[in-house]
């Protein structure tokens, strides 16, 4: 049988740096930074450059599949934000960049979610001082 997958309206989203991604199994940091390229009210998605990952086996290796249905933790400096879900997805898409797809958690409320994904700025609307706080991560596909 297949896993059941949520469906929910993607929205791209200019670039909202992430801030120590970590998990809650073990408190240990997974990435020390990334941004949210996209985002819909069941999650988001999150690119991370392989010099940002923090254990050394994920910086060697091109699999994070080990990674999946874990659940974690990261905070959006920008707006001052700290978010938790589960890792759905963790793929290596090529010249060391990896995304990782993610769930808001369950006790997350759906209007919350709506309202998050709302307010994250679509790409030109954030201002030019805001964007040069963010950290790029290599060129956006």
């Amino acid at each position: 049988m297949k896993a059941e997958r949520r469906h929910a309206a993607r929205k791209i989203v200019d670039t909202i740096h992430v801030a120590e991604l970590t998990s809650l199994s073990s408190y240990s940091v997974i990435a020390r930074e990334g941004v949210i390229v996209d985002a819909s009210q069941s999650g988001f998605l999150v690119k991370v450059d392989r010099t940002s990952l923090v254990p050394k086996e994920y910086r060697e290796n091109l699999s994070m599949s080990n990674l999946v249905g874990h659940q974690v933790v990261m905070y959006l400096p920008q707006m001052n934000l700290d978010l938790d879900g589960t890792i759905t997805r963790a793929d290596h898409i090529g010249k060391g960049r990896f995304e990782i797809a993610i769930t808001f958690s369950a006790d997350v409320p759906e209007y919350w979610r709506g309202c998050l994904v709302d307010l994250l700025p679509a790409p030109g609307e954030m201002g030019k001082e805001e964007a040069a706080m963010v950290l790029p991560i290599g060129k956006r596909d």
